[in-house]
């Protein structure tokens, strides 16, 4: 396990620090949800499309996987970008105990494929995920500065503000 300079546990795939005589990981690990006290659990997912197809960056399909997280309610979305071949997002419990990240990601998954409307491009997406559970009050505003930016970095556009795939739906708050 590597803890990211910005407070976070990272499911990525070992970098050039990993010892030669270990294999290298094919899917990212994913670690349970850690509680501890009262301390918010916040997730920053990043999902993407099956061979990265550039799919999602478009009217239809960001009120789709909206209605698919508004229907998945045993985890609740904050921030979140829409790219063409990607998503990121903040996530949390919506239920005590948290039921795992992993039976909500494939609730929505399966939702939104159910009604995408263009079959011919199903399956829609990777069967694996990335995530890392949030640490400290201030990755949340670190890891959405870094999100925020990512169209600006694909030369989407050139400020931020005008990428239209991109919002909040619930305000996580952070408290330890």
């Amino acid at each position: 396990m590597r803890r990211s300079e910005n407070g976070g546990r990272s499911s990525a795939t070992p970098g050039a620090d990993a010892r030669p005589d270990q294999p290298r990981r094919k899917s990212p690990a994913h670690f349970p949800t850690v509680e501890a006290s009262n301390r918010s659990i916040v997730i920053f997912l990043t999902v993407c499309t099956k061979q990265r197809r550039p799919l999602l960056a478009n009217d239809q399909a960001a009120n789709l996987l909206r209605e698919a997280w508004a229907a998945a309610t045993f985890w609740c979305v904050g921030r979140y970008v829409i790219l063409p071949e990607h998503i990121h997002l903040f996530c949390a419990p919506n239920t005590f105990p948290p039921q795992p990240l992993k039976n909500w990601i494939s609730f929505w998954k399966n939702h939104l494929t159910r009604s995408w409307p263009n079959r011919d491009q199903i399956p829609l997406w990777q069967p694996e995920y990335w995530d890392c559970q949030l640490r400290r009050g201030e990755s949340y505003g670190e890891k959405w500065a870094y999100v925020e930016n990512n169209p600006v970095r694909h030369g989407n556009v050139t400020d931020p503000e005008e990428w239209p795939y991109r919002g909040e739906l619930n305000v996580l708050e952070w408290h330890d």
